[in-house]
């Protein structure tokens, strides 16, 4: 990180621990520069820096003052606390979406994935290409679960570089997070048990529920602080429930990431009715500022966390590689592995293994966050520039997603449908709720490079949106 972005990560912190407040003039360039022993175009980047984000904003004579609070973290409309379901019934939706949004030539504003661009392909191809060579004499033996020693290795030896001892006899590596938390949510549950998920939730939760016929309780998700633990603890006295699957950090699609107390909160509760925790962790890595944060997982003494983690969104979205520090459940995963896929390509686990061996990984993770902030800060701004005033904008800190409320007449699943005759996708609310309290929003990927093709396509959705809302509720 340069001078004047850890200047800038700073003074962010100053602002949300209240130091500095809304109105607040800052102190000026040259009595920063003598404070800190910092170059004047060094202090002058980190404002500017700042500014460009929403943090602070000049004064043409007066200086730099700290800015109102870029958007509201509450709905327009605010999610039902607790929302339960018998039946889950939306993986025909999601498909017909998916399937339709699957074209190469879309402005991909849909999708789950960071821009593949972000990521080392040349570095991981010649990892593929070395190991492909010693297969004949390395690849029995990594085929079954729990998988690649090596790259269990490597997984363990990241947690303790967090301060978590987890063994690597602990890990079991996965086709992929997505096959890690199906895993996990059949290790905890049986056909007709409650289960415990966000508000909105990551529709990958909710097509396992579908999928092991499981009942939900959808539980009210904030964009900044998490899920409502005052709502969860009223669903476990509620509710026979046997299991929780929650992101706590860069929630999909929201973006949030719950406090280090919210954490320890929640495991306190899931642990004082017996309920296991199956921790998507998928957007870990793609936290925002210096420190990581720890994983609900990190105060699991008891082994009844499962956590769930991938490459796929921060090195190789192609390779499906994913894993779960599965705690107790590790031999009930391996056993449902077996009769399931049976095992993970042994090809990509040699070659992440052989990647993570160079010791490139974190250097390439540094570049990457400070690329998704740039962008996703970029996108932001663009669309609070062309969007109506009427649509709230959701930022969080982390990852790459905003989430969009319109108008509560609105449906943006037909707002989709319209945009992908212009050759734009985005992800409909619906796709992230079993009912239909979400439908008037959608959530957008801001990894992708800010050019002429990004912005014509934020104009154009913004265009539709304007249409969409003028129309006015249908008679």
């Amino acid at each position: 990180m340069t001078r004047y972005e850890q200047l800038a990560q700073q003074l962010r912190e100053q602002i949300r621990t209240g130091i500095w407040q809304e109105g607040d003039k800052l102190p000026s360039l040259r009595e920063t520069v003598r404070r800190s022993g910092l170059s004047l175009m060094t202090v002058l980047s980190a404002y500017q820096l700042l500014e460009s984000q929403g943090w602070i904003r000049s004064r043409p004579q007066s200086g730099y003052f700290v800015a109102p609070a870029r958007e509201a973290t509450r709905y327009l409309s605010p999610p039902q606390p607790l929302l339960p379901a018998e039946t889950v019934d939306i993986n025909a939706f999601i498909f017909s979406l998916l399937q339709a949004g699957n074209d190469p030539d879309c402005v991909a504003l849909g999708s789950a994935f960071p821009d593949a661009s972000l990521f080392p392909q040349h570095q991981l191809s010649r990892s593929l290409i070395k190991v492909a060579r010693q297969m004949p004499s390395q690849g029995a033996g990594v085929t079954l679960p729990p998988g690649c020693a090596d790259l269990r290795r490597s997984i363990a030896q990241r947690y303790a570089a967090r301060g978590m001892e987890i063994s690597p006899d602990e890990i079991v590596i996965t086709s992929g997070a997505l096959e890690a938390l199906n895993l996990g949510l059949q290790a905890l549950t049986r056909p007709g048990d409650w289960v415990v998920v966000e508000s909105p939730a990551f529709y990958g939760a909710l097509q396992a529920i579908e999928r092991f016929q499981l009942k939900a309780v959808a539980v009210a998700t904030d964009p900044q602080q998490g899920m409502d633990l005052d709502a969860l603890a009223q669903a476990l006295r509620q509710y026979p429930i046997k299991a929780c699957w929650l992101m706590s950090h860069c929630q999909n699609p929201l973006g949030g990431t719950m406090p280090a107390a919210g954490k320890q909160r929640l495991l306190a509760l899931l642990a004082e009715h017996g309920v296991g925790l199956v921790e998507d962790d998928v957007y870990g890595e793609l936290y925002a500022g210096l420190e990581p944060p720890l994983p609900v997982k990190a105060w699991d003494k008891e082994g009844r966390v499962l956590h769930c983690g991938s490459f796929s969104k921060t090195l190789a979205t192609g390779f499906r590689i994913g894993w779960v520090a599965a705690g107790q459940q590790v031999d009930a995963i391996q056993r449902l592995q077996l009769m399931s896929t049976l095992s993970t390509s042994a090809p990509m686990q040699l070659a992440l293994a052989d990647y993570l061996s160079s010791h490139r990984y974190d250097k390439h993770l540094h570049t990457l966050r400070r690329t998704l902030e740039q962008r996703k800060h970029i996108f932001h701004r663009a669309i609070q520039r062309a969007f109506p005033d009427v649509v709230r904008v959701y930022y969080a800190e982390g990852s790459y997603f905003l989430w969009l409320e319109l108008p509560a007449y609105c449906c943006a699943t037909r707002l989709y449908w319209r945009a992908l005759e212009e050759g734009i996708t985005i992800a409909p609310g619906r796709m992230f709720a079993a009912d239909e309290q979400y439908r008037h929003c959608f959530r957008l990927n801001a990894s992708l490079p800010w050019d002429p093709r990004s912005e014509t396509a934020i104009r154009r959705l913004a265009e539709l949106v304007g249409e969409l809302i003028a129309a006015g509720p249908p008679a």
